[in-house]
């Protein structure tokens, strides 16, 4: 699996399966490494996944993130098996804890020590008999890490990280946790709109659903935001502005830039629109191949 710098980050949800094999394709057709999809209220990431693989050549599917709560360590590691071998080593696996209202409140499951719960779960992943045809290569698995700890099993469980709502800054801390080897695949929001205060409204409701969650407000607080800056309006000004980057496609340019310039290995951009579909514009803007 080659691992390009930049790849697009965005649920299909508001697109019928005719359109999302159309968006995949123009995505691979720019020449992005990968299109990371989310684990939310809409379709099961795993099945979206093989018609994604199915309708491309060249693109790496990648979850950003499979919520473990979801299936069962066995049910993971067969479906990372599978689409591995049917796409030729184009997928990735990304898993994380999600977070407890989604855990209890949606799934009804009883929401466990975040750490340890990933930790056993990656452990019996590694016991998992696949009595199929192997893929071409040893697939690879990701986790949401944010915090330290989560980040140092990234480092030893795993084979990297998948860093959601974060800045350059945390991107050299976790590239610090992980040291060399290890795949680092951070999202970036990016908004192409030059005015402030449509761009930070935009922002300010993308953002909405995540701030009140005690995992990304925890990790808000270690990069130096403040509780105000998390509670006030919505999000204040430089909490929007440090984790949105909008403007026009240099300022775009530059963040990305940034996150590779602190040890990205890949820059997965989450391009907002108000239409809670992909912004192919700024896709556009920023696509390696452009």
């Amino acid at each position: 699996m080659t691992m390009v710098q930049r790849a697009a980050w965005g649920g299909l949800d508001g697109m019928n399966a005719a359109e999302a094999a159309g968006f995949v394709q123009r995505v691979e057709g720019l020449g992005y490494g990968a299109l990371w999809i989310p684990d939310a209220l809409g379709r099961e990431p795993l099945s979206h996944a093989s018609w994604l693989l199915a309708n491309t050549t060249k693109l790496v599917i990648a979850t950003g993130i499979v919520n473990i709560y979801g299936r069962d360590a066995r049910a993971a590691r067969a479906a990372q098996m599978s689409l591995n071998e049917q796409s030729g080593g184009r997928f990735l696996l990304g898993l994380g804890v999600s977070h407890k209202p989604f855990v209890e409140g949606f799934r009804g499951h009883v929401y466990g020590p975040p750490l340890e719960a990933m930790r056993r779960y990656l452990d019996a992943m590694k016991e998992v008999q696949y009595m199929a045809p192997q893929p071409p290569e040893t697939p690879r698995t990701v986790i949401a890490a944010l915090g330290p700890k989560m980040l140092e099993l990234a480092r030893t469980h795993a084979d990297g990280a998948h860093p959601y709502l974060v800045t350059p800054e945390h991107t050299a801390e976790a590239r610090r946790i992980l040291g060399e080897g290890k795949l680092l695949c951070v999202e970036q929001k990016v908004l192409l709109e030059r005015d402030a205060a449509t761009a930070r409204a935009i922002g300010r409701k993308a953002l909405a659903i995540y701030l009140p969650m005690p995992n990304y407000r925890n990790n808000l607080l270690r990069l130096g935001f403040s509780a105000e800056d998390i509670d006030v309006g919505g999000g204040s000004d430089r909490l929007v502005d440090g984790l949105i980057a909008w403007g026009d496609e240099a300022a775009l340019e530059r963040r990305v830039q940034a996150h590779l310039d602190a040890g990205a290995d890949q820059v997965c951009i989450h391009a907002l629109s108000t239409t809670g579909t992909p912004d192919e514009r700024a896709l556009q803007a920023l696509a390696p191949g452009r």
